[in-house]
């Protein structure tokens, strides 16, 4: 099993499956209401006429995530950082308890967020959002900002050998390179992850919606 994260999921259900059609749009009605009741104002846009397809719509192992948090947790500490796949297993256990202690700080939005399923809305707020349970908002209720994921993961990219412009953009060489990314290279599964989660914001910013986990 892994994650899935798409960017225009209902256009996808709207080409693809009608009975998914209907139970994501009750899902997205009730992200809205709640995030209202929290003083937010979203909703999801329109299906496309006709439906287009997904501007992302992506899918890697869920451990790969897990292996993003961590060098993002190590960097933030300015820890060494090391590649997930060339750490001891004892080392690796010690930089979880380090992810679990900066979780607990409520303020990432890459750490704050269920691994298989949730929402980044287009929304730039401060600190991640944590819905009432009775809201049944997907992912626990916690709710991110792609802007402010998008900034976290800009933050990280020069400890991971990611050249940015000046601007946060991705070169379209470096989206190349790491698109198409040697087996076995260093960082490798945390690079697979921060690009696409990186692709994902960018595309939830420009087209109003949401980034969806599944």
């Amino acid at each position: 099993m892994g994650l899935s994260i798409t960017v225009g999921l209902l256009d996808d259900q709207a080409r693809n499956d009608a009975e998914g059609l209907v139970h994501f749009r009750g899902a997205f009605a009730r992200l809205s209401a709640a995030l209202a009741d929290g003083g937010v104002d979203w909703h999801e846009p329109e299906i496309a006429d006709p439906p287009a397809a997904p501007a992302v719509s992506a899918h890697f192992p869920y451990s790969y995530l897990y292996h993003l948090r961590r060098v993002f947790v190590l960097a933030g500490r300015g820890e060494r950082l090391t590649p997930a796949l060339e750490t001891d297993a004892e080392q690796y256990e010690r930089d979880g308890r380090k992810i679990q202690d900066e979780t607990s700080m409520f303020a990432s939005h890459l750490l704050c967020h269920a691994d298989n399923s949730g929402y980044y809305i287009p929304v730039d707020f401060d600190d991640p959002l944590f819905l009432p349970e009775e809201s049944d908002v997907a992912g626990y209720g916690m709710v991110g900002s792609s802007q402010r994921l998008l900034a976290e993961l800009a933050s990280l990219a020069p400890s991971l050998g990611i050249h940015l412009d000046a601007d946060g953009t991705l070169p379209a060489a470096e989206d190349s390179t790491l698109a198409d990314l040697e087996p076995g290279s260093p960082f490798e599964t945390e690079k697979i992850a921060w690009h696409q989660l990186y692709r994902a914001c960018r595309a939830s910013i420009a087209d109003g919606k949401a980034i969806v986990f599944l």
